[in-house]
């Protein structure tokens, strides 16, 4: 189990780091943040990018494209890696109805000579490439999986989001604490879905609980197209509450849940599926439903920073674009420790640069570089409230986030709670 303190909100942003306004200025050059296959010298480092622009979850595209490029921009308006501009390569990832999409991707990262990707947000897309990618020497970090699974799969592949031994127990913990103990769990079939439903399970059964629907066996079909037999089978069963987890499913099993008279503020959704719904259900659909989210919630500056630089100027989601961010400058400031560009290099110094090794707490790109190039180990303070990695390259705690919706189906945070990853 993971353990846990609840924190009010003004603590939670107070434990995680703030970057430099100043190193972001808008007046700067952003050379090296944009989408190329081709760009930069050769000899800088090129990162590469397999994040959802179509598919189940492209809503977490936008805020997790926009992280890397604002990394990137901060990182070379700095002076760069090694003397050297960033360059960037976006590719879509989609998902697992799209293998091909994937697997072309990867190809194209690949051939373009990337040392890291940062990717997939679905840890089943994860699954289908990371051993392509980490067979070809190139680190994969992706600021989104979740899936307990990819803990230490390999020793080229990290994560800044935090497996789900954390958020299903930060989850499991919410319900019982709102006084529910026998839950149903509407889960799909998928390696992220079954992984989280797992934890919940045995967070709640572990107080004394119960599930009434959606153990092992009881998963529906993320492929079909329609869910109503699925919401009859578990309301049948009477649960005092529902945990929905799934991406975009989640539109069409609500209003079947609202039909049949479930009361959705009983109703817990999690990273996969908290979204803006204000355009997709009937206002009031979702009041008091709550959710779960990795990572604390980002200050307000930072999501304008992501704004400057997303398409259209703003963004409607900010899910795991503090992840996304954190994943390249641990990847340049790896690179800048190592003395080289390659994965392995990075791979190499990751940890220690994410502050496995002790070292001086440090913000920002240029101040992190300043202090290895005097010699000193440096604990990088990430924006998203991630602690260093652990011995299976997944951070050693995180903040999970805990939201409620209002009655315009739209989503704010409540308060955030701290856990430390469990190993072993």
């Amino acid at each position: 189990m993971a353990r846990w303190n609840s924190i009010a909100r003004g603590a939670a942003v107070a434990a995680v780091a703030t970057i430099s306004l100043a190193a972001c200025s808008s007046e700067a050059s952003d050379s090296g943040s944009s989408s190329s296959a081709d760009g930069g010298s050769g000899e800088g480092l090129k990162v590469g990018s397999l994040l959802p622009i179509t598919g189940s979850l492209a809503f977490l595209g936008p805020p997790e494209i926009a992280g890397v490029d604002l990394a990137i921009k901060e990182i070379n308006e700095a002076g760069g890696v090694l003397g050297s501009d960033v360059t960037v390569q976006h590719e879509d990832s989609s998902d697992t109805d799209n293998p091909n999409i994937t697997s072309d991707s990867v190809t194209k990262l690949l051939s373009g000579g990337v040392s890291v990707v940062i990717g997939a947000a679905s840890s089943s897309v994860t699954l289908n490439a990371v051993d392509d990618i980490t067979n070809a020497g190139v680190v994969q970090i992706s600021p989104a999986n979740t899936a307990t699974s990819l803990s230490g799969y390999s020793p080229l592949y990290f994560r800044t989001a935090p497996p789900d031994t954390v958020q299903g127990n930060a989850l499991g913990n919410l319900i019982l604490e709102d006084g529910y103990s026998n839950i149903g769990v509407l889960v799909f079939n998928d390696d992220y879905g079954t992984s989280l439903r797992d934890v919940v399970q045995e967070t709640v059964e572990a107080a004394g609980g119960s599930l009434t629907y959606g153990s092992s066996g009881q998963e529906f079909d993320p492929s079909a197209s329609s869910f109503a037999s699925d919401v009859q089978a578990i309301l049948a069963t009477n649960p005092e509450a529902i945990a929905l987890i799934a991406f975009d499913q989640t539109a069409l099993i609500i209003p079947e849940l609202v039909a049949a008279g479930f009361d959705t503020s009983k109703l817990y959704l999690v990273d996969g599926n908290l979204a803006d719904y204000s355009d997709e259900l009937e206002a009031g659909a979702l009041t008091g439903a709550k959710g779960t989210l990795p990572g604390a919630s980002p200050e307000s500056d930072f999501r304008s920073m992501l704004d400057s630089v997303a398409d259209g100027g703003s963004l409607d989601e900010y899910a795991y674009g503090a992840e996304s961010y954190d994943a390249v400058m641990l990847s340049a400031l790896a690179a800048v420790r190592g003395g080289a560009v390659d994965g392995q290099t990075i791979a190499d110094n990751l940890a220690a640069v994410s502050g496995a090794e002790g070292g001086t707490e440090c913000t920002g790109f240029a101040d992190c570089v300043a202090l290895l190039e005097d010699g000193e180990e440096i604990n990088y303070q990430t924006i998203s409230g991630a602690g260093p990695f652990n011995s299976a390259n997944d951070p050693s705690s995180a903040y999970i986030g805990v939201y409620e919706y209002g009655d315009d189906n739209t989503y704010s945070l409540l308060t955030s709670v701290y856990g430390e990853v469990p190993q072993g």
